[in-house]
């Protein structure tokens, strides 16, 4: 009896079913992920996208640093443009 309760696909037959439908409207018979209601494919597992928005992040051309950079430049330029 044992060997039953330490066989992870005993274990996986006994725990509770994914409460999402298939498209086709039926229940998923997926097993849900330990403490949560959903299995790994209807969303138990995950925590969302990275904090910070770094998947739009692609060359940091209008990033607050290089708006900064740019604004210095422009003021240097205007300064020059005084003293010639």
């Amino acid at each position: 009896m044992d060997d039953q309760a330490n066989n992870p696909m005993q274990s996986a037959h006994l725990a509770q079913r994914c409460l999402a439908h298939t498209r086709s409207g039926r229940p998923c018979q997926a097993p849900a992920l330990r403490g949560k209601r959903r299995c790994r494919m209807h969303g138990g597992k995950g925590s969302g996208a990275p904090k910070g928005n770094r998947n739009a992040w692609k060359h940091g051309a209008r990033s607050a640093e290089t708006g900064e950079v740019l604004a210095l430049a422009r003021k240097l330029g205007r300064l020059m443009d005084w003293r010639t």
